[in-house]
């Protein structure tokens, strides 16, 4: 099943789960407008069709600590496959980075990295990033604010 055959049932249940996680299925059902078999039977579908990947706490970084925010644009030396396999594979292990994307234009990646500190973000700079496979360059951009950081909650 792909998004093109979502029923407007389908959706409203992704768009409710996108925002409460933890709702139950008799409230579920009662925000979609159907009874609470075919709600289930529809989100164990989603689930396993996988539309719906999983459940997770949403953590507050600024409470743990981790409220400096780095984006990093990154430059490779090398874009073939085999490099680009080696250099997902090592960002991968760094868990100061939050999210890496591939992009087009002037650099190759977009790193979206976050530490308790400026001083926490140049060590990990210099001591993790920088030793990255097939790195030329990086540019820095520290986040001032966040004006809004969700995840995928408007669906339709």
């Amino acid at each position: 099943m792909d998004s093109l055959e979502l029923d407007k049932f389908d959706h409203a249940i992704l768009q409710v789960m996108a925002q409460e996680g933890r709702i139950s299925i008799t409230d579920l059902a009662g925000r979609i407008g159907l009874s609470k078999s075919p709600t289930q039977a529809r989100l164990r579908r989603l689930e396993a069709d996988g539309f719906i990947r999983g459940y997770r706490a949403m953590l507050d970084p600024i409470r743990l600590g981790l409220d400096h925010v780095a984006f990093v644009e990154v430059k490779l030396t090398d874009t073939r496959e085999a490099a680009l396999a080696k250099f997902n594979a090592a960002v991968v292990a760094i868990p100061e980075i939050e999210q890496v994307h591939l992009i087009a234009g002037s650099y190759d990646y977009l790193m979206k990295v976050r530490t308790g500190s400026m001083r926490a973000y140049r060590h990990v700079l210099a001591e993790k990033i920088s030793t990255l496979p097939y790195l030329s360059a990086t540019s820095t951009f520290v986040a001032m604010q966040a004006v809004k950081e969700v995840g995928l909650g408007d669906v339709t």
